[in-house]
């Protein structure tokens, strides 16, 4: 028997399989984040409680501004390129589309939350914009083999990335990444038959 891509896999599985497979790994990114605040911060706690600031005019310039250009761009490459190099193997589309928007809304921002916290919480404060633009890109590695997916993960990266660069407010970036997930996931919830 020859070795199953992981398309074939994620067919075989159900979509609460799949679900569940996401939680897990976003459950691994929040304990990663947690123990590395611990080893690479000093006054950790300190350090946590500066990463988030409650700024209104930040969070809408910062947050809801850059979420809102990333989906318009990306709903744009949905109608003009072929679907076949916007697919990811079908996991959005299991996981989004027979779930409740209270469902999308919980499940995106655990995402959101898990992946800023230690992707600009942890590894952009400790080594850096690239680092941790290139590091989230490559932890989406079911784009690897699809350029039109694998350039868009890299542009929503180090565009994310810069929002935190300016502000150094994680609450911008995870408002700006629960934006994109959420209205995404929501546009695939609201064509499931096609």
């Amino acid at each position: 028997m020859g070795r199953l891509r992981q398309d074939e896999i994620i067919q075989q599985m159900t979509d609460q399989e799949v679900t569940f497979h996401l939680v897990v790994t976003q459950c691994i990114l929040l304990v990663l984040a947690v123990f590395g605040s611990v080893i690479l911060f000093q006054e950790w706690l300190n350090q946590w409680l500066q990463l988030f600031s409650f700024n209104v005019r930040e969070l809408l310039v910062f947050g809801v501004v850059p979420g809102l250009i990333v989906v318009i761009f990306d709903l744009i490459l949905i109608k003009v390129i072929p679907e076949k190099h916007y697919d990811d193997g079908g996991i959005n589309y299991k996981v989004f589309r027979n779930r409740s928007f209270s469902g999308i809304f919980s499940l995106v921002l655990l995402v959101a939350v898990s992946e800023e916290v230690l992707f600009r919480g942890v590894i952009q404060n400790s080594y850096g914009y690239l680092a941790a633009s290139i590091l989230f890109a490559l932890v989406h590695f079911r784009y690897l083999k699809k350029i039109v997916l694998l350039v868009s993960v890299l542009f929503i990266s180090f565009f994310i990335g810069y929002m935190f660069e300016l502000t150094h407010n994680l609450l911008a970036t995870i408002v700006a990444h629960f934006i994109i997930d959420f209205l995404l996931a929501s546009w695939i919830r609201t064509r499931k038959g096609g």
